[in-house]
């Protein structure tokens, strides 16, 4: 019998093992990819690899796709300062769409009929394969047998063992997924809305308690230099978590709502990311305009809030993207940091876009570009709406 050609969405966890196995025990042909978008080392590849040989893949692949999302997504959520809630830097669902995307590409190229994930039916992730597979192959079946059987983590175990897959699938203490633009944390305490994670349920260890100084280079918004060593973008954020994780930098639990409707909670560890964002964001607030910030402020909170929810193929993203890349032109310079244990401190910039001239006046000291005369007419011009609210409605 001609088996079905199938392409799994494949991480290796029990998930994803269960619907290997069961799935190349059926009429499919199971084609195993996994998507680096960072986090993963070689030898963790390897062992990936090999599992998937021995439960059934017909073939196995690893995609390297980190250039393809810094160049998709990353360099946007750098661009618009994107923190979901004010917190969050979009480590896991930003992954999820550029995985997605990989995924499916990789199908169609293969002529597979069939696409499948590991997704439960009380997450984000089944929202966020399911809308970029249907939008972009709707013709390509997507099976979710996790979803679709209710299956217990028990389940999964029993059925594997009864099948020769006799791996140790004890549940770590805490879920941890590791990325390019930052790492979740995911245990017991965030089940609740009160308990905090505690120090070992992050994965880098502070080995520092020293103070350490830090200089990020920018051009045209994109990052250009790491304590004036140049590299590409996705280098550099590399560099830049290397050198924080050390000082336990970045750590936070985020409260948000989810695709589904209901709240969460999750933990995460993203020393690059937020120190990137908060560099960039204090370099835009001496180089933009007051209005040009404004309006990339409002823009960039629902580029950030559609990513989250999967809606990234909406034509709205690349005009906003577009806008945001053009936002960038004058967004030139260096950042100083201080970085701490646990903390860091943002110096100050130098920039030759810089708008904070004292050629044209000081702040709060001295005017140089305009006569007392002049301040005192733009005053008043400027209350005039208010006098007039004010005036006309002297009984309220």
């Amino acid at each position: 019998m001609i088996k079905e050609k199938l392409v799994l969405a494949y991480s290796g966890g029990l998930d994803t093992s269960y619907s290997l196995k069961k799935l190349s025990q059926e009429n499919y042909e199971v084609h195993a990819v996994s998507v680096n978008t960072g986090g993963f080392s070689k030898q963790e590849i390897d062992t990936i690899e090999k599992k998937a040989y021995e439960i059934g893949a017909h073939t196995y692949k690893n995609i390297n796709a980190l250039k393809s999302y810094y160049n998709k997504i990353v360099r946007y959520l750098i661009y618009g300062n994107v923190l979901k809630n004010n917190t969050y830097p979009l480590s896991v669902s930003a992954e999820r769409i550029i995985q997605a995307i990989e995924i499916l590409e990789y199908a169609k190229k293969n002529d597979a009929k069939y696409i499948a994930h590991g997704s439960t039916g009380a997450g984000n992730d089944q929202v966020r394969f399911d809308m970029i597979f249907q939008v972009l192959a709707p013709e390509i079946k997507i099976i979710t047998l996790i979803r679709d059987q209710e299956l217990s983590r028990e389940e999964e175990i029993e059925y594997l063992k009864n099948n020769g897959v006799d791996i140790p699938w004890e549940k770590a203490k805490y879920s941890i997924n590791q990325g390019l633009w930052g790492t979740s944390v995911g245990g017991a305490e965030t089940l609740t809305s009160k308990k905090p994670l505690p120090e070992s349920a992050f994965p880098s260890v502070l080995k520092k308690n020293n103070s350490e100084e830090l200089e990020l280079e920018f051009k045209l918004g994109e990052l250009y230099a790491v304590n004036q060593k140049k590299g590409d973008p996705v280098q550099l954020i590399q560099e830049i978590h290397n050198i924080a994780k050390d000082f336990a930098i970045g750590r936070d639990v985020h409260v948000g709502d989810t695709i589904i409707g209901i709240k969460g909670r999750v933990g995460f560890e993203a020393a690059a990311p937020i120190i990137i964002i908060k560099a960039h964001h204090l370099l835009e607030k001496h180089t933009q305009s007051k209005w040009q910030q404004f309006q990339k402020d409002q823009l960039a909170n629902f580029y950030g809030m559609q990513l989250h929810e999967g809606h990234y193929l909406d034509p709205v993203m690349r005009d906003i993207e577009n806008y945001m890349k053009s936002s960038q032109s004058s967004v030139n310079g260096k950042v100083f940091i201080k970085l701490h244990p646990y903390r860091f401190e943002l110096l100050g910039i130098d920039s030759p876009n810089d708008l904070m001239q004292a050629k044209f006046g000081s702040y709060g000291e001295m005017n140089k570009g305009w006569s007392s005369e002049e301040a005192k007419g733009f005053i008043k011009i400027f209350s005039n709406a208010s006098r007039i609210y004010q005036n006309t409605n002297k009984n309220k």
